[in-house]
């Protein structure tokens, strides 16, 4: 089991990359091998909707995220962690996002290259916002949520928490247990 983990946060050590942590050691503890992913140290470009890759399945743009693409196909299950930033994802996080239509036709089904690799693939998500109510990220929820239906990858149960100061999240020691189970639950054959 390989489960590939993507930080959307820009903050190395910041709270959604404490619990992308806690959930990468979670699934480590099931046997899985584990990668992380810190988008911010990519350069990924915005998604140019040139539909060359309805075609050909391979995206344009030369940048690390063809590596990524990679690493999405080889894993058996990706956990994303990342925080609100104006009531959505960061932009880091969305450009990555956007460049996985390079996954699908022109008719947005997998490519058949694709398909195998990718139904019913496990995704993970955690998010952190700034406001007390942990639905205040709902929109990201919404986002990955039907990103999924669209291309028949389980979600499963979101971790929502709420931290503001960096690093605040490590003495919450719930947050913690809850992306740690996150982790060991995606790792689960």
């Amino acid at each position: 089991m390989k489960v590939l983990g993507v930080l959307g946060s820009p903050r190395i050590g910041g709270n959604s990359d404490i619990l992308l942590n806690q959930a990468l050691a979670g699934a480590k503890e099931m046997g899985a091998k584990t990668e992380k992913i810190v988008l911010s140290r990519k350069k990924i470009a915005g998604c140019l909707d040139c539909t060359k890759c309805n075609e050909t399945g391979i995206c344009v743009i030369k940048d690390d995220m063809l590596e990524i693409h990679k690493k999405i196909l080889e894993g058996d299950a990706i956990l994303h962690s990342v925080p609100l930033y104006f009531w959505a994802m960061t932009s880091q996080m969305k450009a990555y996002l956007d460049r996985w239509c390079a996954f699908f036709d022109g008719n947005w089904t997998w490519h058949k290259a694709y398909a195998p690799k990718m139904m019913g693939k496990k995704i993970g998500l955690i998010t952190v916002c700034g406001a007390p109510d942990v639905h205040t990220s709902d929109p990201i929820v919404h986002s990955f949520r039907e990103t999924c239906k669209l291309a028949g990858l389980k979600l499963l149960p979101p971790v929502q928490v709420s931290a503001y100061a960096r690093g605040e999240i490590d003495k919450n020691e719930q947050a913690k247990k809850k992306a740690f189970q996150l982790g060991k639950k995606i790792a689960r054959f």
